[in-house]
């Protein structure tokens, strides 16, 4: 039986991985640590939290010696590490929270693996640390505005149209490291410290770095989550500059899916860079956002563009992402299964079916429900 911690596995990301992992492997214990800030939320896993094959382990990752302790007392064979502060804006107003979490937590957790791993007769031998990265680490990519080319940009086969449609090149795994906000440097950190690991050490790691993920979840200060509610709400939706800035968007099970091909088949040691083929421009997002959330209301179709509202830009906003996941497609065989629309109509469903979730979150109540029922644990 193999002994799996995820890292992060209340929050966004995590809590598919986690159900994914649950549900598909019932031989494996799996473990979900996490710190539970405000981004983390156990009622993301209210349909699994009873599986005998499941567990939940409140934990600082940068507690080294109880992670340490945790490693040994659950015999740990694997580490799926996706906890992480993300918020690029909460990053330029605190760049030392983000540095501790994402750079020391991951620290911390390496050295408690290498530490109990090599103490085995076996020593690294069936192991394996994962760690889950950003496309935010590789810098901006230059941007063109071809004339008669309207969006989407959607392509699972080849990346030629999207060097006709915003650009000249992607994000490969070869990419240089360029990072532009203090997120994005604790990430290319973190991922530094990993890939140290192998070539130090012998851990077999494995590093994935993943465009923009959307779907069920995702905490309310993320775009497609935050202008949802605030449709719902007739609330403004503060669009950063022009909103020309482009992005890949993926649905965040499909991401679930690479996770679990990669950790299962992937090469000890090698990058895998996961994207969805999918570029849009931030303010053709929101527009289809707001017409997908009118149609769904009963109101009329784009009855609440009058809601956008241009703001100052975000410093150091990145022009453009673009991820080239071919070697993932080829090397492993997967693949995005949603294409954007079909995606964002599903997860716009969600998010209006969810009101009690998204209340819970929006007020707060959420973290006064978990303070209170682990505060003597």
């Amino acid at each position: 039986m193999k002994n799996i911690v995820i890292t992060g596995g209340a929050g966004f990301i995590g809590s598919h991985v986690v159900r994914l992992f649950v549900n598909k492997y019932p031989e494996y214990n799996i473990i979900n640590l996490d710190k539970l800030t405000y981004a983390g939320n156990l009622a993301n896993l209210k349909d699994i939290e009873d599986k005998p094959n499941y567990k939940f382990v409140k934990m600082d990752i940068c507690d080294f010696d109880a992670f340490y302790q945790l490693m040994q007392d659950e015999k740990i064979d694997g580490i799926i590490h996706l906890a992480a502060e993300s918020h690029v804006d909460r990053s330029i107003k605190d760049p030392f929270t983000f540095a501790r979490t994402n750079v020391m937590g991951t620290l911390s957790l390496l050295q408690a693996a290498k530490l109990y791993w090599e103490s085995l007769p076996e020593k690294y031998e069936g192991k394996r640390f994962y760690h889950i990265s950003t496309d935010e680490v590789y810098g901006a990519l230059s941007m063109t505005h071809p004339e008669g080319i309207e969006p989407p940009f959607t392509t699972t086969a080849s990346s030629s149209e999207h060097h006709l449609a915003y650009g000249e090149d992607f994000f490969y795994e070869t990419t240089k490291y360029n990072p532009h906000s203090p997120y994005s440097a604790s990430k290319a950190s973190s991922d530094h410290f990993v890939r140290a690991y192998h070539d130090t050490y012998g851990m077999p790691t494995i590093v994935t770095n993943c465009s923009n993920n959307y779907g069920p979840f995702q905490f309310p200060e993320k775009l497609i989550p935050l202008f949802i509610n605030n449709i719902r709400n007739r609330k403004p939706l503060p669009v950063y500059g022009k909103g020309e800035n482009v992005r890949d968007w993926l649905y965040v099970v499909d991401h679930a899916r690479a996770i679990d091909v990669i950790f299962h088949k992937g090469t000890i040691a090698e990058t895998y860079n996961i994207g969805g083929f999918n570029e849009w421009k931030n303010i053709d997002i929101i527009k289809t956002v707001i017409n997908t959330v009118d149609r769904l209301l009963g109101r009329p179709e784009g009855a609440d563009m009058d809601l956008i509202t241009y703001v100052t830009d975000r410093l150091g906003h990145d022009a453009r992402y673009a991820i080239d996941s071919t070697k993932l497609q080829r090397e492993l065989g997967w693949e995005p299964s949603l294409q954007f629309e079909e995606g964002i109509e599903k997860t716009v469903k969600w998010y209006l079916e969810n009101e009690e979730w998204l209340n819970n979150i929006t007020s707060g109540d959420y973290e006064k429900y978990y303070e209170s029922m682990y505060k003597n644990r």
